[in-house]
């Protein structure tokens, strides 16, 4: 299951449980409206209450972020797992964003912010 939340310029992600096929075909709808609408767009993926996802969803998100490699500016990962955070730097290999892994979610956020700030001065 996933709870996610549209901000201007960011879309945050949290996911709970399984994260199944239809939860990232829910996730890549709000993306591409966003990134269609705003350009690049800031992620934030909470992963922390994630038990487990299905392969297609691993295959899924190898495809968008092919797709997308240059619709994001900044992607912060929220996860206490060793093996999350390995294929978080994994999917860099596709896409163009800064991306880095938090354990602290205001972190986090402060992390995003900072781009924010600097892109409106």
């Amino acid at each position: 299951m996933i709870v996610i939340d549209h901000h201007p310029q960011r879309v945050e992600v949290t996911v709970y449980a399984e994260f199944t096929l239809a939860d990232y075909k829910e996730f890549e709808d709000v993306v591409n409206h966003a990134v269609e609408f705003e350009g690049p767009v800031d992620l934030l993926f909470d992963l922390r209450e994630m038990a487990d996802f299905t392969l297609d969803v691993a295959w899924e998100d190898i495809v968008f972020s092919r797709r997308h490699g240059n619709d994001f500016s900044r992607i912060a990962v929220l996860t206490d797992s060793q093996w999350v955070a390995w294929s978080a730097w994994l999917s860099q290999i596709f896409v163009r964003a800064q991306m880095r892994v938090f354990a602290d979610e205001s972190e986090a956020r402060s992390w995003l912010e900072e781009d924010s700030e600097t892109s409106a001065g």
